[in-house]
């Protein structure tokens, strides 16, 4: 499966976001820089950027911590399913097993 179709998954979670961080601070950076040339107009144009930036940045964080604790809390509950159905776990995943070897065997 190709990289940029694969489901979003913690990695890709992660790399997305570091991919959002690292656009935040290059548009923070050019603003620092393109402050200097330019008129009153540019400086309230900016203002409202680096406003929306920072809104921008609190709201990655707080989905960062989001995404975390759901995946910790389905991590867990899938662990204690596991362990306390470890014949049913075994069944499914055979039959997960099948179900994507058909798949892939008809291609």
């Amino acid at each position: 499966m190709d990289e940029a179709m694969q489901p979003l998954g913690q990695d890709s979670s992660s790399r997305l976001a570091d991919d959002f961080r690292t656009v935040v601070s290059d548009a923070e950076q050019l603003l620092r820089h393109a402050a200097n040339q330019a008129g009153e107009g540019y400086v309230e144009a900016r203002q409202r950027l680096e406003s929306s930036l920072k809104t921008a940045r609190r709201g990655l964080d707080q989905l960062e911590h989001t995404v975390a604790d759901s995946s910790r809390r389905a991590a867990r509950a899938t662990d204690g399913y596991v362990r306390n159905h470890p014949w049913e776990s075994i069944a499914v995943g055979a039959g997960i097993g099948m179900l994507v070897g058909l798949l892939v065997g008809r291609r």
